[in-house]
């Protein structure tokens, strides 16, 4: 079996080191027929835009080794899909190339982001060092690009020169002035000693754009990216092609200003899809030659239901981590591995500041429901709270939304969305698990403490059904969350300590009270759920029934405890019933 390649992105280390590659080299012919002189592509983050510039720059680039030796990549394609385009391969190894990754800029502050991303920049002037010794090069670019590649050095030297807070502001004015147009003198010096245009790949271009929004320093942000871009981009002769990844197209009217040959593919578009993400050959593929084809259904059913143009894909970044998690262990349970990749903030954004309208296209959503969003791919993030519609849009373009269907009314696109699969469903459900623990926290709960120790039934569901009104559900049926919920209401009871699933009698009661003193009683909780409401009062009956089959109450005295009373609760969506236990009888308890 092949190595699996968790973490790599640098394409030649898949040959190198004999791991296992799903073949998207047709990505390089397909841009070299279709693209424009600058590709945008936007996707949600893991599907794979890091590794496919990696393989771009390998085919393309015009490599030199320490020796000064031209570097022959024909190896790393050989076997590959992009080798039977003989129109295409020639191409291979003509071009100089300027690779920068922007996501190191995720810094607290514009100084730190900026910083990085210099550090980033410098770092290309260095791999190209060989320029400054160029007699090909003019003097005066050779001197500017000197002067770029040795930032790090006069920086420090005229930081300590200054000698006020002032001149160290007007001192890094001037440093990002300087770094707003780098890649356009790269680019000349590049062009002049090779004699061919240079290829630009830009990687995560809105990594700071998104940080600098949640951070506070968005527009100083812009206006750096809007400058470093129009000089590469827009008043650069000596550019071949250029290609930038990301997660969402920003508008043009702020980043892409004026850029006329930029040609933008997102998950809408048509073309490329393929390319990004695995498609269901490919998973099942990969599957097979780990021996866990039999896992498919599964696979399918997590990690799943991206629709990039009339392709539908799998999560690459979460196939490959259940893949190395279920190598000889088939039966280990799924696990929602993109979740942990980023904070979520989008989602998190949607469910705190979530209004009444909101929350019922949520819970429609998370109950496997669908709702329709006029979508537009022109956004900042500077709108993200403009509207609702400007929200779900950022949710659709970043993956955490998948299309069902489109419509055009006029000018506007309409498109029918839903959660893709599983793994999204468990991010929401997170979310709104700690929406939730944040409003029950923020909540006087005396009333329902108060009721419980007055044994007062009704008193006790009418309260839980008011909290939870006001809450959004997930409505999946399960047991489990609305045991989470309660327990989150309980949880804080003076003189309390609730405890979840521990033995007592022959089982384990849903949720225990234990008093600090072993004079006051315990409590016990016993939760069920019912998908109809006329159905609730068979359910509450169920949970008396298996207290007394259990014998919770006996195993709670047998520890010793004074006392002990005992609740059903029956949850029918965000409706609650609870009744109080009466070993006495056998249709005890809930008062009519």
């Amino acid at each position: 079996m092949k190595k699996l390649g968790i973490g790599y992105e640098n394409y030649k280390e898949f040959t190198d080191l004999n791991m296992y590659y799903v073949d998207k080299t047709l990505l390089i012919r397909d841009l070299v027929d279709k693209g424009g002189k600058t590709t945008l592509f936007t996707r949600p983050r893991r599907f794979g835009k890091t590794l496919a510039l990696s393989m771009i720059r390998t085919f393309f680039e015009l490599e030199y080794d320490r020796d000064g030796n031209v570097v022959d990549n024909r190896r790393y394609f050989s076997g590959m899909k992009i080798e039977q385009c003989e129109d295409i391969m020639p191409m291979l190894g003509q071009y100089p190339v300027i690779k920068l990754s922007l996501k190191s800029a995720k810094q607290p502050d514009f100084y730190s982001a900026f910083m990085k991303l210099r550090e980033e920049i410098v770092g290309e002037f260095g791999r190209h060092r060989y320029v400054m010794d160029s007699d090909r090069v003019s003097s005066e670019d050779r001197s500017n690009f000197k002067r770029l590649h040795n930032a790090r050095s006069i920086w420090y030297e005229n930081d300590q020169k200054a000698t006020s807070e002032n001149e160290r502001d007007l001192l890094f004015k001037k440093e990002v002035t300087l770094f707003s147009t780098a890649l356009k003198t790269l680019s000349d010096c590049l062009k002049q000693h090779h004699g061919k245009n240079v290829i630009i790949l830009i990687d995560e271009y809105d990594v700071p754009l998104e940080n600098a929004y949640f951070t506070g320093f968005y527009d100083e942000m812009v206006g750096f990216i809007r400058s470093l871009f129009e000089s590469a981009l827009k008043t650069n002769d000596a550019l071949e092609r250029a290609v930038v990844t990301g997660c969402l197209r920003i508008s043009k009217e702020s980043i892409f200003t004026g850029l006329n040959n930029l040609q933008v593919n997102s998950i809408l578009s048509r073309d490329y899809g393929e390319y990004f993400g695995f498609v269901q050959s490919e998973t099942e593929a990969i599957l097979e030659h780990y021996d866990l084809s039999c896992n498919t259904e599964a696979v399918k059913d997590w990690y799943d239901g991206y629709l990039f143009g009339e392709t539908e894909v799998y999560n690459p970044w979460s196939v490959i981590q259940y893949i190395n998690e279920h190598m000889g262990a088939p039966d280990r349970l799924n696990k929602p591995y993109w979740a942990n990749t980023s904070s979520n903030s989008i989602i998190k954004e949607l469910v705190f500041n979530a209004d009444e309208d909101v929350k019922r296209e949520l819970e429609d959503l998370i109950a496997g429901g669908t709702i329709e969003k006029r979508i537009h791919e022109d956004i900042t993030y500077g709108d993200i709270h403009d509207s609702e519609d400007n929200l779900w849009n950022f949710l659709f373009f970043t993956g955490y939304m998948k299309k069902v269907s489109e419509r055009q009314a006029g000018r506007d696109i309409y498109v029918t969305m839903c959660i893709p699969n599983q793994e999204v469903a468990c991010i929401y459900d997170n979310q709104i698990s700690e929406w939730f623990d944040k409003i029950v926290k923020s909540t006087d709960r005396t009333a329902l403490y108060n009721a419980i120790r007055n044994k007062d039934a009704d008193s006790i569901a009418d309260i839980m059904q008011k909290l939870f009104k006001k809450s959004i559900s997930t409505f999946d049926s399960s047991e489990s969350f609305y045991h989470g919920y309660m327990l989150s209401l309980l949880l804080g009871m003076p003189d309390y300590a609730a405890r979840s699933n521990r033995e007592a009698g022959d089982g384990r009661p849903d949720i225990i009270l234990y008093p600090e003193g072993r004079k006051d009683p315990a409590y016990i909780f016993e939760i069920k759920v019912r998908k109809k409401f006329n159905e609730m009062d068979d359910g509450l009956q169920e949970a008396f029934d298996r207290i007394r089959d259990k014998r919770y109450e006996d195993g709670i005295l047998e520890e010793g405890y004074a006392g002990v009373i005992s609740f059903g609760v029956c949850f029918c969506k965000k409706s609650c019933i609870a009744g109080l236990y009466d070993p006495g009888s056998s249709t005890s308890g809930r008062p009519t």
